[in-house]
Parts: C-alpha cells; structure tokens; sequence
C-alpha cells in the first residue's frame, strides 16, 4: 500500500522533478506533486509525495523532515485525509 506524505515550507522554485529525484533516496515514488495556485500557475510552497511503501515512507519523514531543499527548511509528515469544505 503506497503512503502520501505531506511536503511543506517549499521554495517557489521547486519542482516536482526535484522533489521525485531528492525522495527517491528513501525509497520508490509512485508519485510527486507541487501544488500551484490556478491562477497564476505559482508553487503554493507545499506538496505531497507518495511512496510505494509504509516502510519507505517512514524512512523519508526521518530523513528529509526539517532538511534543507532549495534553500528552504522542508516538513515531512504522512498527509491527513482531505477535510472537506461543507
């Protein structure tokens, strides 16, 4: 089962070829995303990876949560469900 991880404190500048090359040292990415604002197409400073196990997941939080990346300070923790907005 793969696990979403939460990636925040980006810089504008990253993108998700550097956030797939950097976890790829924990483990196998099923996938990586920056999310941008749909207006004017900017990183929002935040994304989310997905590992394709528990055990890789748990081992990119320990490893990249509170490193640099881009000249910026990352957060790494296991995405929450999405809320919804009712």
């Amino acid at each position: 089962m793969a696990k979403k991880l939460y990636v925040g404190g980006l810089s504008y500048n990253t993108v998700e070829a550097t956030l797939k090359e950097l976890f790829a040292e924990a483990g196998t990415v099923e996938s990586a995303t920056v999310i941008t604002d749909r207006m004017s197409g900017r990183s929002k400073g935040f994304g989310f990876v997905e590992m394709s196990s528990d055990e890789e997941a748990q081992k990119a939080i320990q490893m990249f949560n509170g490193k640099e990346l881009d000249g910026r300070t990352i957060t790494v923790n296991e995405a929450r469900p999405r809320e919804s907005s009712f």
